[in-house]
């Protein structure tokens, strides 16, 4: 048997198999082995096991995915705040002034004024 790489989730496909497997298994009423890692008792250990390991990790992301979203309105709000408070630094001090160049705004003075590009004409020669 290969080294099985245990960083990896196993494909739905693959779960859904080995459950229809020992369901199958359930109906055997011979089966018996020495192996006690395929003893019926340790497989259904292992299976309440995962169907538990599972639960959990569908409510963690349920709760992960509700943070993610507090998170991200909390950011909009705040970006949206910051905004608002930019607009009244520029309304009270105006668009020159220290105060709106200290919360981030550039000096109206500063910005640079736009250029008008001179178009060249290309004469076209019509012979």
């Amino acid at each position: 048997m290969p080294n099985q790489d245990t960083t990896r989730r196993l494909r739905l496909q693959v779960i859904s198999q080995d459950i229809t497997s020992f369901h199958g298994l359930q109906t055997v009423s011979t089966y018996d082995t020495t192996r006690s890692n395929a003893s019926v008792a340790n497989i259904q250990q292992a299976y309440q096991a995962m169907l538990t390991q599972q639960q959990a990790e569908t409510e963690k992301l349920a709760l992960y995915r509700a943070a993610v979203d507090a998170a991200r309105l909390a950011e909009w709000e705040f970006h949206n705040a910051v905004l608002a408070m930019k607009e009244v630094v520029r309304g009270q001090y105006g668009s020159d002034s220290d105060q709106a160049q200290a919360v981030g705004l550039k000096k109206k003075s500063n910005r640079k004024r736009p250029t008008r590009k001179n178009l060249v004409a290309v004469a076209s020669q019509s012979t």
